[in-house]
């Protein structure tokens, strides 16, 4: 049975159900309280293991004593999924503060890496393991309004290769998956917009948004040994939008 280590959203909820329900006992984390006990409730009810845990990740000290509750609880780590992210602004992209520059780089990037330096070795201790890192096809085609928000996304895709031939020397696999338009809390500014909605699906040759869930068998089939041979890739989920770099 996985031993799993998750961060938080809806995207990352049903990732954690699906995985869960694959057999792996899980670890979910936000920075609110209510958002980790109400999903964590949500989880157990369904008769699945699972374990919240408020951490903000930007926090190292939060950061530690995460780790440091998930390898109590279940005896060590197997997968980490990092789905992390923060968007504090929305407008043109020379637009942006200081300030939201730094928290966004902050969450989305720095935080991340440090998730997989301080979790690589103790998935190594464990015999190996996958990585999962949560990108956005705004990393390949950035949004005008929230430039900052994917240029971290961008940075993402990068991270992924870059740490592939280090963790592979560790029996990690890293990958990373990059959603389009998803319906979510964090894209409800967006969806409920409709001549962007409109816009944005006629860019879409499945003709829909998608769903939180649309995400989670991707990331099931990442982390299974049906992709020991996949690392350093990244994986597009948009409903056929075309991505490139």
């Amino acid at each position: 049975m996985y031993k799993f280590f998750f961060i938080n959203c809806r995207i990352g909820f049903a990732i954690a159900r699906r995985l869960a329900l694959d057999g792996a006992s899980v670890v979910i984390s936000s920075r609110k309280e209510k958002n980790v006990r109400r999903a964590e409730t949500e989880l157990r009810n369904e008769g699945l293991d699972v374990l919240g845990v408020v951490c903000h990740v930007a926090d190292a000290k939060q950061r530690q004593n995460m780790i440091k509750q998930t390898v109590e609880k279940f005896g060590g780590i197997d997968i980490l999924v990092s789905n992390a992210a923060t968007n504090p602004t929305f407008g043109p992209i020379l637009d942006t503060s200081e300030s939201a520059w730094d928290k966004i780089f902050e969450t989305n990037v720095k935080a991340t890496f440090f998730l997989c330096k301080e979790i690589a070795p103790l998935i190594e201790q464990r015999g190996g393991g996958s990585i999962v890192l949560v990108s956005s096809v705004g990393g390949y085609n950035p949004s005008e309004v929230i430039g900052v928000y994917s240029i971290s996304k961008t940075t993402l895709l990068g991270m992924v290769k870059a740490l592939a031939p280090q963790l592979a020397s560790m029996n990690i696999r890293v990958n990373c998956l990059a959603p389009g338009l998803i319906k979510t809390k964090f894209s409800q500014a967006l969806v409920q917009q409709p001549e962007i909605v409109e816009k944005t699906l006629e860019t879409v040759p499945l003709k829909r948004l998608g769903e939180p869930e649309d995400c989670s068998g991707t990331v099931s089939f990442l982390v299974s040994s049906d992709a020991d041979f996949i690392t350093g890739e990244t994986i597009l989920v948009t409903g056929g939008v075309s991505a490139r770099l």
